[in-house]
């Protein structure tokens, strides 16, 4: 009978989540190309369906992804791109990462589709479950690691952590963490639309621990206008209680990354003059005491202390006196670490993988008028640098403004991996390819922060946006068929959408950030509950107007 119950529970669990919708979100969006593959087919073995209905009219799925795989057609054909053999394995690559995602977003309308709303509801919610587990696991060994319960203010290990501990919390997908906070604040708009407390907590707690200063600062401008426009008073409660979590993160467990995210904010708004920047620090550096001046001062702070004591309690004293330490001279001086020490500062040695971008820029001096440069002048992050470099390129080259300078060519994960550098995937070093606008504008860029020290590798300073891909690399046509045809899809029906209308707004801010499509992870995870949502909402007007 026990059997009969327990056989009973695990099919009604089973009936309420759709297991092939999870196992394909757990696999498709991991980092690993070589899993994202298999993922597609055991998909299509599991639901066999091509039937993908794209029209201009009422089209099923976007049709912006079949009209932006022509565009680089017409450009191979102008350009003649073919003639260059390696060149043609880098198109064909980039073909299959636009038809990666068509097949994705098929399988997931088929999901919405054919599956009840609650159902895939349920399955969302178990898929954040799973991702804060594996993202409080990351950081429960960082603490464990380092023995430190807070690894955010952690400088020991050469800092391998310290501000930049949110790089280890990578989650379910084993991706950047910025994939990760993305997913996070997708989730907390998500689960506070759809009233959820605890999930929009945990989800909010998941994104504070990536420590990704940009999401943080997108979450809250879409909190601020769901505050403002669309939410009731418990979810204005809510949104309070996630920005005093943010606070408190930033004050409290993370200051150094406050203090980082004004600097940057500073450095777009005000580009700091290099001399002036020399004067500052030099001034400044002739104010702070040095460090044994510190320890003078607080053991004679602490002597002071002690013999204002009564008689009494002085002499109690005495034998805790005798055992602190002392200098040579029996001077009392307060042992503390010093973290100006080499043990707590940011490893200065240069990695291997700093070394193949050094010898490459050394082969390429003449091409590289950024990153060939002996020493850093501070200015504007590599981000705003690689906007400006495209306007520039167009500038120069009019005729390339209306299909881009063709794919892999100037601005996009594809041309960063087929460097066959390794940051950005794997490719073979004997089929490589770097077009010279791509050397000469964004992997200049590049190679200017990230063969330098390792406090300039960050996000605001690597050229990845969407926007600049599609401008860059499809042209004005590109952008317009996204416009038009991708966010006009969704955007449609935004005067019945719920979350959808939030999360729309989230992803054209996260676009700023890297090159999503390539990546194959938010984007797909953004499809589904966008789907889902035109689902709910069509529906719920259909069952109104019959019932009139």
């Amino acid at each position: 009978m026990l059997n009969g119950i327990v056989d009973f529970n695990f099919k009604k669990v089973i009936s309420k989540i759709d297991w092939k919708l999870l196992l394909f979100l757990m696999l498709f969006l991991n980092v690993k190309l070589a899993i994202k593959i298999p993922a597609i087919i055991i998909i299509y073995l599991l639901r066999f369906n091509f039937r993908l209905g794209f029209s201009f009219k009422n089209s099923r799925l976007p049709l912006f992804y079949l009209l932006i795989m022509l565009i680089p057609f017409i450009d191979l054909i102008v350009n003649k791109g073919y003639s260059n053999p390696n060149y043609l394995g880098v198109f064909f690559m980039g073909m299959g990462f636009w038809l990666l995602c068509i097949l994705a977003i098929h399988q997931v309308k088929l999901s919405v589709e054919n599956t009840e709303a609650e159902i895939i509801h349920r399955t969302i919610l178990v898929f954040f479950v799973i991702n804060a587990f594996i993202s409080f696991y990351n950081f429960a060994g960082i603490v464990l690691e380092t023995g430190a319960i807070n690894p955010y203010r952690y400088q020991g290990q050469f800092q391998k952590y310290f501000i930049g501990t949110g790089d280890y919390i990578k989650g379910l997908t084993f991706d950047t963490s910025t994939t990760n906070a993305a997913l996070n604040a997708i989730g907390v708009i998500y689960f506070l639309v759809r009233k959820n407390n605890p999930m929009v907590l945990l989800c909010m707690l998941v994104l504070l621990f990536t420590g990704s200063n940009f999401l943080n600062i997108a979450l809250i401008f879409i909190l601020a206008l769901l505050f403002i426009f669309r939410s009731t008073k418990d979810q204005k409660s809510l949104i309070v209680v996630c920005l005093m979590m943010l606070v408190a993160f930033m004050v409290k467990i993370s200051p150094q990354n406050d203090r980082y995210a004004v600097k940057t904010f500073s450095d777009v708004i005000h580009p700091p003059n290099p001399q002036l920047r020399k004067a500052a620090i030099a001034n400044k550096c002739t104010n702070i005491p040095t460090l044994e001046e510190t320890r003078q001062r607080i053991a004679i702070h602490y002597l002071d202390s002690i013999k204002k004591l009564p008689g009494k309690k002085h002499k109690q004293l005495l034998p805790y006196i005798a055992v602190l330490p002392k200098t040579g001279q029996g001077r009392i001086f307060i042992d503390t670490a010093d973290i100006n020490s080499l043990p707590y500062q940011s490893i200065i040695d240069t990695t291997a993988q700093q070394h193949i971008l050094l010898n490459f820029i050394d082969a390429h001096k003449n091409s590289l008028p950024l990153s060939a440069q002996k020493t850093f002048k501070p200015g504007l992050p590599g981000k705003i640098i690689g906007f400006f470099q495209t306007v520039l390129f167009f500038k120069e080259h009019p005729s390339k403004i209306i299909t881009g300078a063709g794919i892999g060519n100037f601005s996009s994960k594809l041309a960063f991996r087929a460097t066959s550098f390794g940051f950005a995937g794997g490719y073979s070093a004997k089929h490589n390819y770097i077009n010279n606008d791509f050397l000469t504008n964004h992997l200049d860029v590049y190679l200017n922060f990230f063969s330098r020290r390792s406090g300039l590798h960050s996000l605001t300073n690597s050229p990845y946006s969407v926007y600049d891909q599609l401008m860059a690399e499809y042209g004005l046509l590109g952008l317009l068929v996204f416009t038009i045809y991708y966010l006009g899809f969704f955007a449609k029906h935004h005067k019945s959408l719920t979350y959808g209308l939030p999360l729309l707004l989230l992803l054209m801010m996260i676009f700023f950030t890297d090159y999503w499509f390539e990546q194959l992870s938010v984007i797909v995870f953004f499809e589904l509950l966008l789907l889902l949502n035109i689902k709910e909402t069509t529906n719920k007007a259909q069952l109104s107007y019959g019932s009139k």
